[in-house]
């Protein structure tokens, strides 16, 4: 399977310009029911605002949606919707909510409002990428923990829970085609005192470096 992108969790980030303040919230979504539900639920929260500019993209069925929400036309829930496409973040939803605060901001002072205001929201959120993982293990000394670490890191894999004993367990999560050249490497690193161990392989996702 192909990998792609997610945010990571749910956010909420806030900022005032000119007196108008914007909240920008970014979620994970999986249909596009999700999405919607979402969107009603700051409009129902957010009931007194003047607007709920909103997008979605759905990975399945490629579907994308945005709304300006009385803002001028292109202003709001495009500029939002080009964030997550520039990131390539899909299955997401980001509602980004604006109290008039008495000074008009005009077209360019609008699309960068609302264009930091998703970018805010998914920075907070953080990325993660969603694809074919080994599920390793190894067992080592403590003087090779941080070596370890290291190793992790170089097979492009997350760092899991390390459990702590009479010696140390490093388990990780690597790009399954990543995990020959690992357990490869761990071998050659240790004269072969020490085998990575493959746990088995799962689909999801996993922290991003982007």
């Amino acid at each position: 399977m192909a990998e792609y992108y997610v945010p990571a969790r749910d956010s909420e980030t806030e900022f005032t310009e000119k007196r108008s303040r914007f909240i920008g919230h970014v979620w994970r979504v999986e249909t596009e029911e999700e999405a919607r539900e979402k969107i009603a639920q700051m409009k129902s929260k957010y009931y007194d605002a003047r607007h709920n500019c909103w997008c979605y993209l759905i990975r399945e069925g490629n579907i994308t949606r945005y709304s300006d929400d009385g803002e001028p036309q292109g202003t709001a829930g495009q500029p939002m919707l080009e964030v997550f496409r520039r990131e390539g973040v899909e299955n997401v939803c980001c509602v980004v909510t604006r109290y008039f605060g008495g000074i008009l901001l005009g077209t360019g002072g609008l699309l960068r409002a609302y264009t930091k205001s998703a970018k805010d929201a998914l920075s907070e959120a953080g990325i993660s990428v969603v694809r074919q993982w080994a599920r390793t293990a190894v067992q080592c000394p403590y003087n090779l923990l941080e070596r370890m670490k290291l190793e992790v890191a170089a097979a492009q894999g997350v760092l899991g829970e390390i459990e702590y004993g009479a010696d140390v367990r490093v388990n990780a999560l690597l790009p399954a085609e990543n995990w020959p050249a690992y357990e490869a490497r761990i071998t050659e690193l240790t004269a072969g005192q020490i085998a990575a161990e493959k746990l088995g392989e799962t689909f999801q996702a996993a922290p991003a470096e982007k």
